[in-house]
């Protein structure tokens, strides 16, 4: 048990980290599309990988590492503190929520039904994305209707601004983490499965 609990905290520490590194380059890549912060990102693939590996405990704690790297590098676009709290510990953490579908996603590759499998994954990374995008529409309403055109109505900007890239970044997320499922589950579940 505690040697479980030590590779699963050395687990969501280099999930963490990759995840932060895959931020940074999308968010320089991006960075003109979306000033104000927001990019299209995979950031939140490593921290789907632990959710489904360990469970909601590992997807959690991977997403709020992830966001807690993210303020401390300076990575993190933070205008007020309780926005850099709902746009990072809190945004990210959630999508950890994903874990929630670990057990059936686990049992369904066991019985050898890789279709449900996979329909559990996409859930899962609906799930984390979804929680996740309302923190960041929730913190673009609150604090950054001032961007918005005059005229329109601040949720509205706020749901189109966040709602393109975290819709995009949901996508390739699903895709990429059916991929890595599909070719290395023995490698990214916690036990070899057959």
């Amino acid at each position: 048990m505690k040697n479980g609990n030590v590779l699963m905290m050395v687990e969501v520490a280099v999930f963490a980290a990759l995840a932060l590194l895959l931020d940074m380059v999308s968010q320089f890549i991006f960075s003109r599309i979306w000033p104000q912060g927001g990019s299209i990102s995979i950031a939140m693939v490593p921290v789907f990988i632990m959710a489904f590996r360990w469970g909601i405990k590992g997807g959690l704690l991977s997403g709020l590492l992830l966001g807690l790297l993210q303020i401390v590098t300076g990575f993190a676009s933070i205008a007020h503190p309780v926005q850099g709290f709902l746009d990072y510990p809190l945004a990210f953490t959630l999508v950890g929520i994903a874990g929630v579908f670990a057990g059936g996603i686990q049992n369904s590759f066991l019985k050898g039904n890789r279709k449900k499998s996979y329909i559990l994954m996409t859930l899962g990374i609906f799930a984390g994305s979804f929680l996740r995008f309302l923190c960041h529409f929730a913190s673009g309403i609150v604090f950054f209707g001032s961007y918005a055109p005059e005229g329109q109505p601040v949720a509205l900007y706020s749901l189109v601004y966040n709602g393109t890239y975290m819709a995009i970044s949901f996508i390739l997320s699903a895709i990429i983490a059916v991929l890595l499922y599909s070719t290395a589950h023995r490698t990214l579940f916690k036990k070899a499965l057959t």
